[in-house]
Parts: structure tokens; C-alpha cells; sequence
């Protein structure tokens, strides 16, 4: 791990007058892999939303490398290409393929030919033991499989960063390990991620940092085997005797 690829400096976002995020601190460094826990309404996905702009922070400032993102001048499209985000709902378009779900932004937005961007789509479908489906529809693939399509779909743009809002929470136990799978391999090979997770046993096997929220707060952050073990925060440990897996 190296410098620092993603930051929130004090982070505030409200919804209808009730603070979601309370002055988030988090520093992501390039090839780390950071597990955010905590119980739902925790500010979790709020903040992943934040982190690809897809929500305006009320106060504090977010960078990406060097560039401040939450500057009002900043182009939001141009920063979305460079950040990927991956949700519980595999939002594929259910009228293309799954190539053409893949080719279709870095096609669009990226400005690659229609071949290079299906000869990777192709080379990384084949990663994940799906090369065969390419001409299929989202409808005639299983949970677990339109899941990874939407993983590809994501790191097929090449970001910089890569961001996980519960990708399995919406799928069959039995085909849950098929995407965490694909997670495992991304992080050999050093993609930068900050996912939320309810897999605990997951998040202590893959991360390099664990990120307990809790009412909108980072409560504690530390290396898996200590705050898994050792928790320093009360709350942190009762969160996890909770949710042992």
C-alpha cells in the first residue's frame, strides 16, 4: 500500500433533517482494502454514496488523489469514471446482453472501440467463468452470476478506486461465495475497495482495514485480527458478539 487514493475530511450529510453522517473521517490508501461493518442505519451506504457523488455532502470535503471532488467546479461524470460502484441490486439493463451491458459504458464514456471494450469484457467474463453467458440476458442468469456481471461491468472502466454497498445481502447463501470469490482475486491483484459487508467471516479473511460505524460515526478502525479480537470500543464489541459467522 502506498499513498493515500481516497479521503473524507469530516464528512456531514442529513436527509430530511436528521444527520446521517456526523463527521466522517476515512483515508484510503491505493491497493487497500477497507470493510465497513456496523448495523443498518449506521451510515454505511450513505457514505459509500457520498464517495461517488451520487449524494452531496452538506459539509466537509472529499478528494480523490489530489483533486478536491466535492468542489462545486468539479466535473461529476468525469469522477464517476474513475471511482466504480457496485450495489446489492445488480441494476444490469435487462433489454442488452450481458456483453453488451459490459461494453456499454467504457464504450459511451470512456471512449474506447466497440472491440477493445468487448475483448476485455470477453477476457474478464472468461476470469470469472462466465465467457460462455456473453450473449445471454440477465433474466436467464442465476442471482449469484448477474451479481459478478455487474463486478465486471464495474472494473471493466479500470477505476481507481472500487466501492462494495452489500453485494450479497440480496443473494441465496449458496451463491453468495461465487462473488466473494471475485473479490478475493481482485484484491491479489491489487484493487483499491472499500466495501460494506454484513460477512464478518469475509471482511476478517480479506481486509486490510476494518471500519465499525455506528450512528452515523466512525466508532473504531484497526487491522481485522485486533478489532476482531480486541475491540477497544464497547459498542464495537457488542456489535460483534452479535453478529459472530
Amino acid at each position: 500500500m502506498s499513498s493515500s487514493v481516497l479521503r473524507a475530511d469530516a464528512v456531514h450529510k442529513s436527509f430530511n433533517g436528521t444527520e446521517v453522517l456526523k463527521g466522517i473521517d476515512l483515508d484510503v490508501a491505493e491497493g487497500e482494502v477497507v470493510c465497513l461493518i456496523g448495523a443498518s442505519g449506521s451510515g454505511k451506504s450513505t457514505l459509500l454514496r457520498c464517495l461517488n457523488l451520487l449524494e452531496q455532502v452538506d459539509d466537509g470535503d472529499i478528494w480523490l488523489g489530489d483533486a478536491e471532488i466535492t468542489d462545486p467546479r468539479i466535473d461529476v461524470d468525469a469522477i464517476r469514471r474513475r471511482i466504480g460502484i457496485v450495489f446489492q441490486a445488480y441494476n444490469l439493463f435487462p433489454h442488452k446482453t450481458v456483453l453488451d451491458n459490459i461494453v456499454l459504458a467504457p464504450v459511451k464514456a470512456g471512449g474506447r472501440s466497440r472491440a477493445e471494450a468487448a475483448s476485455t469484457a470477453l477476457e474478464l467474463l472468461a476470469r470469472i467463468g462466465l465467457e460462455d453467458r456473453a450473449g445471454a440476458y440477465p433474466d436467464a442468469l442465476s442471482g449469484g452470476q448477474q451479481q459478478r456481471v455487474a463486478l465486471v461491468r464495474a472494473i471493466a472502466m479500470r477505476p481507481e478506486v472500487l466501492l462494495l454497498d452489500e453485494i450479497t445481502s440480496a443473494l441465496d447463501p449458496m451463491l453468495v461465495g461465487e462473488v466473494l470469490d471475485v473479490i478475493r482475486d481482485l484484491r491479489t491483484e491489487g484493487m483499491t475497495i472499500v466495501m460494506a459487508t454484513h460477512e464478518m467471516a469475509f471482511a476478517r479473511e480479506v481486509a486490510d482495514r476494518i471500519v465499525f460505524m455506528a450512528d452515523g460515526r466512525i466508532e473504531e478502525s484497526g487491522p481485522p485480527d485486533q478489532l476482531f479480537t480486541a475491540p477497544q470500543s464497547a459498542r464495537t464489541a457488542e456489535f460483534l458478539a452479535r453478529h459472530r459467522s
